[in-house]
């Protein structure tokens, strides 16, 4: 009989145990009108938070972040985004017109050109501006002398050429380089001594242009002495190409050229 009294109270003990064990404790059950208060309370504080975020979102980002913050986002668009955001406010335009942002623009631009304009190269021009006035001088068609001037040129014959002349050209025999030309500001043009395809004989040149309005060009061609006319053609990656049925002129890419090349001020 005692043992049967100490299993049972042993028994009764370990349950009293495990019921009072954290696994098997549950949180009391909260009532109604607890769970309503808190439901109204969350129901009235939801829309003043609802219009402290909105009120946050309608704010210009330059008042909600400094400047410096500005700038690292500003920094990911590309080159037309930033531009654009130039005309968003005056604030805007302080941040967005910055060095800082439009030399790593600069670079982007310029980093697969043949030439670099003289225009983008003057001291004291921001970076904004040396970007657009890149863009603009590389839109641009019409060759100045200081063009011609500024670079060396390839010179080859084309296949209309008579044979004499593609037979001494190294561009159609595959046996050295290509000739090179020189334009010089006197209005004469020369080549390396011992050039099998330069003539011996003194050259000249000159450059036509008539408009049809202040800012439309009717005809540009560039004449070498009174042989064929050349026209002028400009490539991507904004060098030159003047040719006619006989030979063609091709720009040699110089855009590490300190100062950059091309005319002093903008041409249409």
């Amino acid at each position: 009989m005692a043992r049967f009294y100490w299993l049972v109270k042993n028994k009764s003990t370990h349950q009293l145990d495990q019921k009072n064990h954290p696994r098997f404790l549950t949180p009391p059950e909260e009532d109604s009108s607890s769970m309503a208060k808190r439901k109204r309370e969350k129901d009235q504080n939801q829309p003043e938070e609802e219009e402290e975020e909105e009120e946050v979102t309608k704010r210009d980002p330059l008042e909600v972040f400094d400047s410096e913050i500005m700038s690292m986002v500003l920094n990911n668009l590309d080159a037309r985004s930033l531009a654009l955001s130039l005309l968003v406010s005056r604030g805007w335009f302080s941040v967005a017109s910055s060095d800082l942002l439009w030399s790593s623009k600069c670079e982007e631009l310029w980093l697969d050109k043949a030439h670099i304009p003289r225009t983008s190269r003057a001291h004291g021009l921001s970076k904004l501006a040396a970007y657009s006035l890149s863009v603009m001088d590389g839109k641009r068609t019409r060759i100045t002398k200081y063009d011609l001037c500024d670079h060396v040129w390839e010179f080859h014959f084309n296949k209309a050429a008579p044979d004499y002349w593609r037979n001494l050209d190294p561009y159609w025999k595959g046996d050295g380089p290509l000739g090179l030309r020189y334009f010089h500001p006197d209005g004469s043009l020369t080549a390396n001594p011992g050039d099998k395809t330069w003539g011996g004989h003194e050259s000249c040149y000159c450059i036509v242009t008539s408009f049809i309005s202040e800012e439309k060009i009717r005809e540009h061609y560039v004449r070498i002495n009174r042989w064929p006319k050349m026209l002028v053609y400009r490539k991507q990656d904004w060098s030159w190409k003047m040719s006619n049925n006989l030979y063609c002129y091709s720009s040699i890419p110089d855009a590490h050229k300190q100062g950059g090349t091309g005319p002093l001020s903008s041409v249409v």
